[in-house]
């Protein structure tokens, strides 16, 4: 049986951190809410500790298992971290996020491992606004994105978060990309999440009038329930949804969301850091799966919406 909150919303999915780390510097990063190290003093949870976690968490009714970072690519062990996950039966999608730029290398090896699809982030398709936004090079994250596609990780997802004067004018552009590599666009709000209130106030966009143009464009608008209420735009080219994650009660109350932090802690909230449950002491000093389980219950008891309306 589906486990809810105390707001009636069931926890499906569960996204886990798998490190900080990163080969990029993006500005915008919100590391999924998670704070910065104290000190410089990284810890990571081992292969194994994910595996437990996520294996606990499958006995819970959870199916949806997204790995996220930092950059999950840059973790030397994380095909063994995917090929443990994927034998988790109950287990229905086992998917991540990446920047992409090391996906071509890795891409064969995550489908054979159990990878069911990517999610990449990709801001823009001009190399040098690329490479000032990330430090990164442009043309590694095309050939990660041709590869998942040939070996069969799918739907590629294509992250576009928009910012202000930088890449709003790019969305055609990227439309009709995905288009031409059968990929499915994500516009993606700014998240006043990890990052300053002058950079917030200087790119953060609204997503709503790429809504208005795409309505008006689609063939039809599907409604995805269990995802925050988030729409997606099937135009006669490509398929299109739109991320509205901030200051909106539909994301909230919608919310189906688990996370585990890269150092072991349970996050019932995107936006919050004042009421996380660690899982990682406790395990590594030895406690039952049965104990394990009772910290699950006490993080999904703390979920309520942030933005209540």
């Amino acid at each position: 049986m589906v486990i809810k909150d105390n707001y009636g919303r069931p926890v499906l999915n569960l996204r886990v951190s798998v490190t900080q780390r990163c080969n990029l510097h993006c500005s915008y990063c919100h590391r999924e809410g998670q704070e910065k190290a104290v000190n410089n003093h990284v810890v990571e949870m081992t292969a194994e500790e994910i595996e437990r976690l996520v294996r606990i968490a499958a006995n819970l009714d959870i199916r949806n298992v997204k790995l996220t970072g930092g950059e999950p690519l840059v973790r030397e062990d994380i095909i063994e971290i995917v090929s443990r996950i994927g034998s988790i039966p109950y287990i229905k999608d086992l998917s991540m996020t990446t920047n992409g730029t090391l996906l071509a290398k890795y891409a064969s090896e995550l489908y054979k491992a159990g990878l069911k699809r990517v999610n990449v982030n990709i801001p823009t398709l001009r190399a040098e606004v690329y490479n000032e936004l990330t430090g990164g090079n442009l043309n590694d994250v095309l050939k990660g994105i041709e590869e998942a596609i040939r070996v069969g990780l799918y739907p590629v997802k294509l992250n576009m978060l928009i910012l202000r004067d930088v890449n709003d004018n790019e969305v055609e552009n990227m439309i009709d990309f995905a288009a031409k590599t059968g990929a499915i666009l994500q516009l993606i709000e700014l998240e006043p999440i990890n990052i300053s209130d002058s950079y917030y106030r200087r790119f953060h966009r609204t997503l709503d009038d790429y809504e208005l143009e795409l309505r008006k464009k689609a063939l039809k608008v599907e409604t995805r329930r269990f995802m925050q209420n988030r729409r997606v735009y099937h135009l006669p080219e490509a398929k299109v949804e739109v991320i509205h994650p901030i200051e909106n009660t539909e994301f909230c109350l919608h919310c189906t969301r688990l996370r585990i932090t890269s150092d072991g802690k349970l996050k019932p909230c995107l936006m919050r850091n004042d009421n996380l449950v660690d899982v990682l002491t406790p395990m590594r000093n030895g406690a039952s799966d049965k104990e394990i389980i009772s910290l699950f219950m006490e993080a999904i008891r703390r979920r309520e919406p942030y933005f209540k309306g």
